[in-house]
């Protein structure tokens, strides 16, 4: 298997070449946005039968389109891909498993954010202490259990954590963020931040209100109408 290229031919499609640059791009701009630096975090998007993902060890300003490495959906950890210099993620696991597992999931974007990495520190779930918590599914963004990064049990806890859901919290790690495409699943993460340093803010007056299941359903319901198309602005921007 050859990880720069999707194709026996040997050639990119028009597709594939633009979904590459999108990618780079995506992981620049969570650098700009603050919720990663260096070479945390990690991006991926659905490509054909398997998925384009971020390499191990470089970081979003040195990151080209053609160190970007692709795995089928059935890529196992002995596959030569592993052996190249650019090498995927350490965290290519619940990459492939959350997109193989998703079909309606598009792109995945996996971050370190500071507010959010903190509640995570705790182990704590983000309650609806804000509307747009239903922006990732639910009355609350849930927080898997702890597991070494890049194992498979770190994979399948974040999957759980992801039931009904488009973003989760990872026990003294980051944030996982879903989207129909990079644009969305951006949007999310830094919305996660958003919400994460709000709830923090709230909570030194107290442990924050929060809101009804059914107040989250009713907004769940109303974004599934709106669709949250914009990548930017929050729910109620028109």
């Amino acid at each position: 298997m050859n990880g720069t290229r999707t194709h026996a031919s040997g050639t990119q499609s028009a597709h594939e070449a633009a979904l590459r640059a999108d990618i780079v791009h995506t992981a620049c701009e969570m650098e700009r946005l603050g919720v990663n630096q260096g070479t945390s975090g990690n991006v991926s998007a659905r490509c054909g039968a398997g998925l384009l993902i971020t390499p191990s060890g470089v970081p979003a300003n040195a990151l080209s389109p053609d160190a970007l490495v692709w795995l089928p959906f059935d890529v196992e950890a002995d596959a030569p891909v592993f052996a190249q210099p650019h090498r995927p993620s350490t965290e290519w696991r619940f990459h492939r498993d959350i997109l193989r597992a998703r079909s309606e999931i598009g792109a995945v974007v996996h971050t370190h954010s500071n507010a959010a990495t903190a509640i995570a520190i705790h182990g704590r779930d983000i309650p609806a202490h804000h509307y747009m918590v239903a922006a990732a599914g639910g009355n609350s963004i849930r927080c898997a259990p702890y597991a070494t990064f890049g194992s498979q049990a770190l994979s399948d806890y974040a999957l759980e954590a992801l039931k009904d859901r488009t973003a989760c919290l990872l026990a003294h790690h980051g944030v996982i963020a879903l989207g129909r495409d990079l644009a969305q699943a951006l949007w999310l993460a830094n919305e996660v931040e958003v919400l994460a340093k709000q709830y923090l803010l709230a909570s030194q007056l107290g442990p924050p209100p929060v809101l009804s299941d059914e107040a989250i359903a009713e907004v769940v319901r109303k974004f599934s109408n709106y669709g949250l198309r914009r990548a930017s602005g929050d729910g109620d921007g028109t």
